[in-house]
């Protein structure tokens, strides 16, 4: 049986600080949802809310796919790793529909 091959990523303090701050910040606008749904408030106001949570992920997305690219990216084509540009255009693809 062949075994799953998982990467991993370093980041500084700072980067999970910065991250793990903005996923907060999304949590608590989805339980904002969440909360809106229980008070049965207008569904204007509540899309209005989704399109905050939406705008949140996409800004969350590209600072990952950022540093995806300035550190793994960059790393893995010196290294000679041509594989990683095919990687990153699959990645792109999915995350552009």
């Amino acid at each position: 049986m062949e075994e799953c091959c998982t990467k991993h990523k370093e980041r500084s303090p700072e980067e999970i600080r910065a991250l793990t701050n903005r996923l907060n910040r999304i949590e608590g606008q989805i339980k904002g949802l969440k909360k809106m749904i229980d008070e049965e408030r207008y569904c204007v106001d509540i899309i209005t809310q989704v399109s905050s949570v939406q705008a949140a992920l996409n800004a969350f997305q590209r600072e990952l796919l950022n540093s995806h690219i300035k550190s793994c990216v960059v790393t893995d084509i010196r290294n000679g790793n041509e594989e990683a540009v095919d990687e990153l255009c699959g990645l792109l693809q999915k995350t552009m529909k």
